[in-house]
């Protein structure tokens, strides 16, 4: 598995630069080790908030919090290494594609039954985030009990897929470009390098998708009430 040094090394590569870097934290003397320590967590933490990466996915239910919003019923902190927010779902979903709801097509006499679930039915559940005083993060809204889909910032390069790794060397190259390289030849590698990392992606983001499937059954309301 590819450390940080690697993928700097790799990115510098991408260059020409035949530097080798030996450490980031702290950077040792060489100026492509401080621009590499400068830039690498900038591209790092923006390439994973481009996608819903599989390795960088979280669910986790949430502790409440007794807050009042005139919007929302609920209030839960977030935890602290959120990046992406996926959904808020009530901790009884069925799957991650379904949604309860009571019929109204009927009227409610007519059915005995307890709110139906109707699968592949996934409507978004509304909901706010406020930053406080402190910097803490709250969430509000109409779900009780929320459990919470995720991607989370990751720092452990060993969780990266290889796709990742290579996308991530050609976007973080596209910082280092101009730095090193200077002038228009930097600007022209720089954005050279971009619309490689750009084809990369595409391609891990593809890889990541195929990591997971579900199948959905689609069923409109008055069809889950029979």
């Amino acid at each position: 598995m590819a450390s940080e040094v690697d993928i700097c090394n790799l990115a510098l590569g991408h260059l020409g630069d035949n530097a080798t870097v030996a450490s980031l934290n702290p950077p040792e003397g060489s100026v492509q080790a401080q621009h590499c320590a400068r830039f690498y967590p900038i591209a790092r933490d923006a390439l994973l908030e481009m996608a819903y990466w599989n390795f960088s996915m979280r669910r986790v239910a949430l502790p409440s919090l007794a807050m009042d919003w005139p919007e929302y019923k609920y209030a839960y902190a977030l935890p602290g290494d959120v990046l992406n927010i996926i959904a808020i779902q009530s901790n009884d979903a069925a799957d991650d594609y379904s949604t309860r709801f009571v019929p109204t097509d009927t009227p409610f006499w007519s059915h005995n039954y307890s709110p139906v679930v109707a699968a592949g039915r996934y409507v978004p559940q509304p909901f706010t985030i406020e930053t406080q005083a402190d910097g803490s993060s709250v969430l509000f809204t109409n779900v009780e009990n929320a459990v919470l889909r995720y991607t989370a910032y990751v720092r452990d390069t060993t969780q990266f897929s290889p796709l990742f790794v290579v996308t991530l060397s050609h976007y973080l190259a596209s910082y280092l470009a101009g730095p090193i390289l200077k002038g228009d030849v930097g600007a022209a590698e720089s954005k050279r390098q971009l619309q490689i990392a750009t084809v990369y992606q595409s391609q891990a983001e593809v890889s990541d998708a195929n990591q997971r499937k579900s199948t959905v059954e689609h069923i409109v309301p008055w069809q889950a009430g029979r």
